[in-house]
């Protein structure tokens, strides 16, 4: 029997219950939309034809009301499809659960037989891996399933069956003496020989994935340098060289492939950039032309995150609320809805909408009081080095996501206490990140230069 990953259930509960509130605002809506007229037509559901239809008898809304109304309905009957079939969903998880026998608590598992008892313990210990790395390990640890030696935990991760490769980033990229061994091991698992830089980065990076802090990815992306410098060990004269090359070929795959980047780098760009990265000399033209022309052909596959959905992000926010926001080309005001968590600060058109209207990453930027003639509380987020642009996107009017290019947004609050409520959880969600800092410290390793 293969069960169904526990953060799977969690995120269909919490759309189901997502879906639970907008199905009462929609009903709230409707009878506050229905009370325009006295006579207007019942809550019976119709197709959005039948509602337009039924609406125009209403003499007394003006087409616009008519045709806002036959929305609202029609909206009412997605949503009681979507929550049809979250339902089902959630009663097919809930019989899978139901058939893994646990005691009063979790880690108590009552199986007839051995195997029986060796495959649920494994599934159980997945499960909790995929939520909490640590605690996933020892509990397989625990339990025997695995030694707690670097080896066997990085056989594990390297398996990755049933396993959320953001969990197996997350894990490998932890500093501590045990994980950086287990990095180690992992990477000591890959056979880079023969293949091109190029290739070895595909299968490297689609055993796991990055995770988001330049730390983590600085040590990660050491070990594969190392390994991969170690099995071929004429191609570079050291690991700086392989280490920078290797961002460069990353980066290389965003612009290349990336649609909201027009101006796509050339071959000769490429080889431009990579100028003197090999202990002060040049690397091979014909090695940067063949790594050019396959991530040309061939973008990298990033393996899936099935585990951190837009869902379980905006479940459980540090904080959230309307705010006004100022406009970037007009300087117009806009109502907007406002959630603050992970580092991020997520902004929706309504309270119903599935999907932002923009993230801010709140990395390298700082907040501000600011005066406005029309807005006594406001505050803006501008980046830590005046004139960048803040690393934010949004989506266009043909729902497009696009690139931001703000270097500072400014926002409005409803009173000088929720302001300044707003500023201080801001505050506290923005990281530093050293990445660009330590890419370039490497790159002047690599060319020679102090």
């Amino acid at each position: 029997m293969a069960y169904l990953p526990y953060p799977k259930v969690r995120r269909i509960q919490k759309a189901h219950l997502r879906s639970q509130i907008l199905e009462v605002n929609i009903v709230t809506i409707l009878f506050f939309a229905s009370s325009i007229h006295s006579k207007s037509s019942s809550m019976k559901m119709f197709s959005r034809t039948e509602i337009i239809q039924t609406t125009v008898g209403n003499r007394d809304l003006t087409p616009e009301e008519q045709l806002i109304l036959a929305d609202i309905r029609q909206r009412k009957l997605e949503l009681l499809a979507e929550i049809e079939q979250l339902q089902s969903e959630i009663d097919a998880v809930s019989k899978d659960i139901g058939r893994v026998p646990l005691a009063e608590h979790e880690d108590n598992v009552s199986i007839d037989s051995t195997d029986s008892k060796d495959a649920k313990i494994m599934s159980l210990g997945c499960k909790k891996f995929n939520m909490d790395p640590k605690k996933g390990i020892e509990f397989l640890v625990s339990h025997g399933r695995l030694k707690k030696e670097e080896e066997d935990v990085a056989q594990f991760l390297y398996r990755g069956e049933g396993l959320n490769k953001t969990a197996i980033g997350d894990y490998l990229g932890e500093k501590n003496e045990f994980n950086e061994g287990v990095l180690k091991s992992f990477v000591a698992l890959h056979d880079f020989t023969d293949l091109i830089l190029v290739q070895a980065l595909r299968q490297f990076l689609w055993s796991f994935r990055l995770p988001g802090e330049a730390q983590k990815i600085d040590r990660m992306m050491e070990c594969f340098a190392q390994r991969y410098c170690q099995i071929n060990p004429d191609i570079f004269t050291n690991t700086d060289t392989c280490y920078v090359l290797s961002f460069a070929i990353i980066m290389l795959n965003t612009s290349l492939h990336n649609p909201s980047v027009k101006d796509k780098p050339t071959v000769e760009q490429f080889i431009g950039m990579n100028r003197g990265i090999n202990n002060g000399g040049d690397i091979p033209k014909e090695l940067l032309v063949s790594l050019y022309n396959s991530i040309q052909a061939e973008p990298f596959k990033i393996p899936e995150d099935d585990g951190n959905d837009l869902m379980h992000t905006f479940f459980n926010p540090d904080k959230e609320g309307w705010l006004l926001k100022q406009g970037g080309r007009y300087k117009t005001w806009k109502r907007r809805w406002f959630i603050l968590n992970d580092n991020c600060l997520y902004y929706f058109e309504f309270t119903t909408d599935k999907e932002p209207r923009g993230i801010i990453p709140l990395e390298n930027v700082q907040i501000r009081l600011t005066t406005d003639r029309n807005k006594p509380n406001a505050f803006e987020i501008f980046a830590s080095r005046g004139g960048e642009v803040i690393k934010a996107c949004k989506t266009d009017a043909d729902g497009r996501v696009v690139e931001g290019n703000h270097s500072v947004y400014r926002m409005s609050a409803g009173g000088e206490e929720e302001r300044d409520a707003w500023v201080k959880c801001l505050r506290a969600s923005i990281s530093h990140s050293p990445f660009y800092e330590l890419l370039a410290s490497r790159k002047k390793q690599a060319t020679g230069k102090t």
